[in-house]
Parts: structure tokens; sequence; C-alpha cells
């Protein structure tokens, strides 16, 4: 086994526990295992099994990386950003909470909620797959639809936790497979579709170095399967985009008819109007939004509806 470690210091007001609750969604722990002060994560990356152990501190997450097998060192970087995605430090909360300030609306859910942050999948081909699975469902049943397919596709780890698979992991199934595991048909065509064209480099899932998020988009909308929804849910979940316009999603424009106090929900293209003001900042938007239907202490953001 080969271990590589980390420091990252936490900002100031780090909501240790939305991250953990996050990652505690699937209560049989089959690929992620949280405690009160930390949490463990399995992920596959380049073919190999990994577990990304994180113990936090008031004011650091003390990270480490147990990789199955040696000389694999040139991991680091990857890894590196899958810890980022995972503790939710890609998107700093500050800007938006600045320019929600004077909002009447946004600036009290801000107030009730300061520093919430976007904890993301460790790769965007997680994010992609997890928001396929999670599309037209209730979130129990994409939670354990999402079981199986770790189960069916992943590999485990020396320490017995089971790894997130890739697209390589993927492709190697077949509908049947999924649809003998309560999947529906059109949902593993999609999954399946998408991990072939990643596994055979027609589809890239590499940002370029600008961080621009147009041409992804557009490929991603060429899938047959995959719309504007998964799309943005995608760029939030994977990339960590700071303007993902959120507007199709149920919970989204339940909580803006409760914000609004109206008595019918706000259709797609009202939805996604009011949240153009908050351009370049709609994915934080949205999380205050996702917020504002729970209880404080229950901000787990859902998969969408």
């Amino acid at each position: 086994m080969t271990l590589l470690h980390w420091i990252l210091p936490l900002p100031a007001g780090y909501r240790r526990d939305d991250v953990i609750a996050f990652h505690s969604r699937d209560g049989e722990a089959v690929a992620e295992q949280v405690t009160p002060t930390g949490l463990r994560k399995g992920i596959l990356l380049q073919g190999v099994p990994v577990v990304l152990d994180v113990a936090f501190t008031d004011a650091a997450a003390i990270c480490r990386a147990e990789i199955d097998g040696d000389g694999v060192c040139d991991l680091e970087t990857p890894l590196h950003s899958a810890l980022l995605n995972i503790l939710g430090l890609r998107i700093d909360p500050q800007p938006f909470a600045q320019l929600a300030a004077g909002d009447p609306l946004l600036a009290p859910l801000v107030r009730v909620n300061p520093g919430l942050r976007i904890v993301q999948s460790a790769s965007p081909f997680e994010a992609l797959t997890w928001a396929i699975i999670g599309q037209q469902i209730n979130l129990p049943f994409a939670i354990a639809l999402r079981r199986t397919f770790i189960l069916q596709a992943g590999h485990r780890h020396g320490s017995g936790l089971w790894c997130y698979p890739e697209a390589r992991d993927v492709a190697r199934l077949s509908v049947e497979d999924l649809t003998s595991r309560k999947f529906s048909r059109a949902k593993a065509e999609t999954v399946l579709r998408l991990a072939h064209l990643v596994n055979d480099g027609e589809l890239s899932l590499e940002l370029p170095p600008s961080g621009d998020v147009a041409a992804m988009s557009q490929a991603l909308l060429a899938v047959k399967g995959i719309g504007p929804w998964t799309v943005n849910y995608a760029l939030l979940r994977g990339y960590g985009y700071a303007d993902c316009s959120l507007h199709g999603d149920v919970a989204i424009r339940a909580a803006l008819q409760k914000l609004l106090g109206e008595e019918v929900k706000p259709d797609m293209a009202r939805t996604e109007q009011w949240l153009r003001q908050y351009a370049p900042h709609r994915t934080m938007a949205a999380a205050h939004l996702w917020a504002s239907l729970h209880a404080p202490e229950k901000n787990i953001l859902p998969v969408g509806e």
C-alpha cells in the first residue's frame, strides 16, 4: 500500500457537519464511512482502488490517501483535486454572500446559513452518473440504485470499502445487468452510453484550461438521455462551477414559491429569469434555496428531483 498525506487549511466558519452529513447519505456505508469528526471515501483512479481518509480539526483537514499497490505516487495531483471536491472547497461562498447582503429575499437565507458550501462528488464521472441515476426518482431510491451500481461496477479496496467505479468499469456492464437491479431501461442505457463514450475517448470530461464550460455543456447535451438539468447538476457537483442555473430542479422551484409567498410554483422559464439576477453566483443561490426547505441542522443538498 502507498500512503500520501496532506493538511488542508479550512476557512473560518467551515461547516464540517454539512460535509459529513453529505457523505453519510447511504446508511449501509458501502463506499463512504463517516464519524462525528471525519470520513472515508473509496474511489477508483486510473484503475487503482484508493480510500481518502479525512480527520477534521478546528482549523484543518488531515487527509490521507490509502492507495492499493506500490509505485503509484503520480496520482498525487488528481487525488488532491478529489479531496477539494469532497470537502466542498471549490466554491468560495463569500462572493455570493456579499452580492446577496442587501437582497431582501436572499439575505435572510444567507444569515440563517452562513458559510453554506457545495460538497461535490470526487470526480465529474461520479457526478454525472449520480445525476442520471437520480433523475425523476426519490432520494432514498436513488441512493439504493447508486449502492447497487457501486457493487456491480466498483472494486473493493484492501480495507474493505468499495470504490466508486470509473467509465472503464461501467462500460463492462450490460443493460440487463442494471435493469435486473431495478434500473429503468432508459436510465441503464444512458449510464452505459456515457461510460462507453468516455472510455472510448469520444467524450472527454476534462475542462479546458480556461475553465469555460460551454463546450462541455454542449458535448453532454448531445448524449441521448442527458438534458439541461443533468448537465447543470454535473457542473455543480462534478466541476464546482459557480454559475449553474438549476431552474429545472423541482426543489428549487418549490423553494422559490415559498420564498415569494405564492400559491403556484413558478415555471422553469420564470425561475430561470429570476435566477439570472444572481449570475455569476447562481450555484450558491440554488444552494441557499435548497437549504431553505430544510431545518438548518439538516442542510443536506439533494440530488435533485
